[in-house]
C-alpha cells in the first residue's frame, strides 16, 4: 500500500482541525440557542438547563474516556482528565469567555449550585489522599448527583416567574439541542485527532500531544458552548454550564468510573494537581459567591495562570510527587 507523505498527511489533518473547528462553532450555536428554547418553553430557568442538560452532555468526552481508561487499567488517566477538565473549564472556558465580554451573573441564583460544587471537589480531595475511590464511593457521589439534578429541576419549577419565549432555536428545539451537543462531541473528536495526525506527521513526541491536545480536547465541548454563550450575551448558561460541568466531572465521571472498577488513584495527584484544583475552585467560588461578575482583566489573569500550569506539568510536576510510608 502507497504510504501518504508528511506533506499529504499534513493536508489531511490541516482539513480535519478545519472541519473540527466548524462543527465546534456549529454545535456551539445550536447548543445555546436551542438550550434557551427549551427552558423558555418548559418554565425552566436557563441555569437550571445549563447545569445540568447542557453540562452533562458537554461531559460526555470526560465520561467516556475515563470509563474505558479505568476498564483498561488506566486510572491515571481517569482521575487526570477530571482534574485537568475542572481547571480548564474556569482557568481556560471562563477565561475566554469573559475576556470576549464581561461575564455578570447573580451570587443567589448561584449559590447552592456553588455549594454543591465545593462539596464535590472536598469528595474528590478526600478520594485522593485515601488513594482509591471505591465502589460505596462511587455510589455515594452518583446518588449525590442524582439528588441535586432533582432539587435543582424542582426549584427552577418553582423559581421562575415568567416564561421567555425564545424561538430562536426553531421548531424542535429538544432534538436540536441533542443535535448540538452531539456536534460539539463529534467537532472535538475531528479537532483532537487532526491535532494528533498533524503532531505525528511533524514528528512531535505523542506524550507532547497527549498532554496538550487531547487533554485540552475534551474541554472543547464546554469552551465553544461557553464562547456562544458569551457573542449572545447568555452569561447563566456559561456560569451554568461550568459549574454543572465540574459537578458532573466529579459526581458522574469519577463516580461512574469507581462504580465499573474501583478507581486506584496515583499519589502524583496528591502533589502539584490537587493543589493546583483546590485552588482553582477556591478562586471560581469566591468570585461566584461574593463579587457577581468576571471581567476581563480576570480572565486575562486566570488565562495566563493556566498556561503556567501546562508549562509547570513539563517541568516540575514530576518532582513534586508525594511518596507515601
Amino acid at each position: 500500500m502507497h504510504e501518504l507523505s508528511t506533506y499529504q498527511l499534513s493536508l489531511i489533518a490541516l482539513g480535519a482541525i478545519a472541519f473540527g473547528v466548524w462543527l465546534l462553532i456549529k454545535g456551539g450555536d445550536w447548543t445555546v440557542d436551542n438550550a434557551v428554547t427549551v427552558a423558555g418553553r418548559l418554565g425552566l430557568s436557563k441555569l437550571f438547563i445549563a447545569a445540568t442538560v447542557v453540562a452533562f452532555g458537554t461531559s460526555a468526552p470526560e465520561l467516556f474516556t475515563s470509563i474505558n481508561a479505568n476498564l483498561s487499567g488506566f486510572p491515571g488517566i481517569s482521575v487526570g482528565n477530571v482534574i485537568g477538565s475542572n481547571i480548564a473549564n474556569v482557568f481556560m472556558v471562563i477565561a475566554v469567555a469573559a475576556m470576549i465580554a464581561p461575564v455578570v451573573f447573580s451570587r443567589s441564583d448561584v449559590r447552592l449550585d456553588t455549594i454543591v460544587m465545593l462539596v464535590a471537589t472536598a469528595g474528590m480531595v478526600a478520594a485522593i489522599l485515601a488513594g482509591i475511590l471505591p465502589l460505596w464511593g462511587g455510589l455515594v457521589m452518583l446518588a449525590a448527583l442524582v439528588g441535586y439534578v432533582f432539587y435543582q429541576y424542582k426549584a427552577s419549577k418553582l423559581d421562575v416567574d415568567e416564561v421567555e419565549e425564545h424561538d430562536a432555536g426553531g421548531r424542535f428545539p429538544g432534538l436540536m439541542l441533542l443535535v448540538g451537543i452531539l456536534t460539539l462531541l463529534v467537532g472535538s473528536e475531528v479537532l483532537v485527532q487532526g491535532a494528533v495526525a498533524g503532531g505525528l506527521a511533524l514528528n512531535v513526541p505523542e506524550a507532547v500531544i497527549g498532554m496538550t491536545m487531547i487533554a485540552f480536547g475534551t474541554s472543547l465541548p464546554e469552551l465553544t458552548a461557553c464562547v456562544a454563550a458569551a457573542r449572545k450575551g447568555q452569561n447563566d448558561m456559561i456560569v451554568g454550564g461550568i459549574i454543572g460541568s465540574n459537578i458532573f466531572n466529579i459526581f458522574s465521571v469519577m463516580a461512574i468510573s469507581a462504580i465499573a472498577r474501583p478507581l486506584l488513584i496515583d499519589p502524583r495527584f496528591a502533589s502539584l494537581d490537587l493543589v493546583a484544583v483546590v485552588a482553582v475552585t477556591l478562586v471560581f467560588a469566591a468570585f461566584l459567591l461574593f463579587v457577581g461578575k468576571i471581567g476581563r482583566v480576570a480572565g486575562a489573569v486566570m488565562a495566563v495562570c493556566y498556561v503556567a500550569f501546562i508549562v509547570a506539568q513539563y517541568t516540575v510536576a514530576d518532582s513534586l510527587v508525594v511518596v507515601t510510608p
